[in-house]
């Protein structure tokens, strides 16, 4: 989605917002295909005092097996983001603003970074997720199992058989 923002640039108090949906269906997180359905994206531009603020709202879906217990999940996201846009760099390794030279910006890409860059590195079912039993793979979410948790350290096993 391509922003034009010159008016925006060019008077002071302009305000110019869009929302549009953003299909990411076919990119690939980790090897699976977590956004089941668009991305629905608010983005709003600002100018106060000539300084441009970009503002976007993102909400979706997002699905994944749990890392813990590898059961299936869907959780509703929104995530918000804000960028100050500028019209030309003096410094190019300045990545606190967004250069905006022909006074547009290609929302997606922005969108998709921002979006990526806040995913969960962990990926929870729910944050008191016990896990699979070591021993016997059982959802501990689902009951306890009957093995015996009592571990010995394999190394410590030769001491055992003076107590048996």
């Amino acid at each position: 989605m391509l922003f034009e923002l010159k008016s925006v640039f060019q008077n002071d108090g302009e305000e110019k917002q869009v929302e549009y949906n953003l299909d990411l269906s076919g990119l690939d997180v980790d090897g699976v295909y977590p956004f089941k359905t668009p991305v629905v994206v608010t983005a709003k531009a600002t100018n106060r005092a000539s300084l441009i603020t970009l503002v976007i709202n993102a909400h979706f879906d997002y699905s994944r097996d749990c890392d813990r217990c590898g059961e299936p999940y869907t959780r509703e996201m929104n995530m918000s983001f804000e960028h100050m846009l500028i019209q030309t760099l003096a410094d190019e390794d300045n990545d606190d603003y967004i250069e905006t030279p022909d006074f547009t910006l290609e929302l997606d890409d922005v969108v998709i970074s921002d979006i990526f860059l806040s995913l969960p590195s962990k990926n929870l079912c729910r944050d008191d997720c016990k896990g699979l039993c070591q021993i016997c793979g059982q959802n501990l979410n689902n009951g306890e199992c009957s093995c015996d948790k009592r571990q010995t350290d394999p190394r410590l096993e030769i001491l055992k058989q003076l107590i048996d």
